[in-house]
């Protein structure tokens, strides 16, 4: 019980809530509304008006001769030459082209609807979604709102130059397209043919297997068990890129493996492709083509690191795993007088992928 003379019940007894601290509200807060609206100047203005229609069409038209240009730089500078300055060109001014395009067409559809579509704000209660023809006719009122505030069917150059350009802009794409078709001429008649391009390589007998990328000749004695060489032909170093080189090296391209001879399952015909536990398969997947460079050395398992499409090395390359349809080619391989591994022939099947039609 306290005390009479307690200050610290005299305290209690005379203190008040002071009015500035916190009250409890009870009414609910007003909804203020929309702020007031601000015109554009497109909406004070017909000249403004008739300036920023002109942008966007404009801007629509300049992406129409972007994708043409991108079209062009295609033709004017061709990778096929085979020369750096063609290749870099060929990338930098189409990629110009369909960047500047795509550019174009965000930046007119963006001034668009931000100076010419109508401007006036209003509010969409929501309700719940109903496959009633009142709610079907109401989408169509939608649509046709939306038509008549965007002005898509009066403002016929808009309308036009936007198709224009959204047309436009998917050609140089399509254009691309023919790189991935070869075509014949009169030096090289066979061009024309995926599987004559395919099915040789510079591969022959007595050609020797040589380190990726210094041309250095490959001696079966330097090889370690479980290694995994990439290779190509001894003669490519003597190409040029004018010559064909990168066309030749991504054909003839050879992943060369050394495992134990009895590891090797290998069929009658093919028991003299192989060297001492030696093998090598074309590094080119039998998928869509990327570079099979992944060895896993105790699996004996190619992998590919684009699809991943496995490969057993000890059983002629067949696929084990993924979307590849066939196995490896093999090369035929031996060793000559100096010890150094050669090739017996050329690969006896198209390298490449599966989809081109074979003999």
């Amino acid at each position: 019980m306290a005390h009479e003379d307690d200050p610290l019940e005299h305290e209690r007894a005379s203190w008040k809530p002071s009015p500035g601290l916190a009250v409890a509200v009870t009414d609910p807060v007003s909804n203020p509304g929309l702020p007031p609206h601000r015109e554009r100047m497109t909406d004070k203005d017909p000249v403004a008006m008739r300036r920023a229609v002109r942008t966007v069409y404009t801007l629509f038209y300049l992406s129409v001769g972007a994708s043409i240009w991108a079209i062009a730089a295609y033709f004017l500078f061709p990778i096929e030459s085979g020369r750096i300055v063609d290749i870099r060109a060929n990338n930098l001014f189409i990629g110009l082209g369909i960047a500047f395009a795509l550019l174009a067409i965000g930046i007119a559809t963006i001034h668009w609807s931000k100076a010419v579509v109508s401007d006036t704000e209003f509010i969409e209660p929501r309700h719940a979604t109903r496959g009633r023809d009142a709610t079907r006719e109401a989408a169509i009122k939608a649509f046709s709102d939306a038509n008549e505030e965007s002005g898509f069917g009066r403002r016929v150059m808009i309308r036009n130059s936007m198709i224009a350009a959204l047309v436009a802009s998917v050609a140089p794409g399509i254009v691309l397209f023919r790189g991935l078709a070869p075509f014949s001429s009169p030096e090289h008649p066979e061009a024309g043919d995926p599987v004559a391009l395919l099915e040789h390589t510079m591969w022959a007998e007595g050609m020797r297997l040589a380190h990726d990328p210094t041309g250095e000749p490959i001696r079966a004695a330097d090889l370690t068990l479980g290694s995994a060489v990439h290779v190509i032909p001894e003669a490519l170093a003597e190409l040029s890129h004018s010559d064909g080189y990168l066309e030749e090296k991504a054909k003839a391209i050879v992943l060369l493996v050394r495992l134990l001879p009895e590891q090797l399952v290998e069929s009658e015909e093919r028991k003299e492709w192989s060297y001492n536990g030696i093998v090598a398969y074309s590094k080119v997947c039998t998928h869509v083509g990327c570079p099979v460079a992944l060895y896993e050395q105790q699996t004996h398992h190619l992998l590919c690191p684009c699809h991943q499409s496995q490969f057993d090395v000890t059983d002629h390359a067949k696929v084990i795993f993924g979307p590849a349809a066939r196995a490896l080619p093999q090369l035929p391989i031996t060793v000559d007088d100096e010890g150094y591994l050669v090739a017996r022939s050329d690969f006896t099947e198209p390298v490449g992928p599966s989809f081109w039609e074979r003999h």
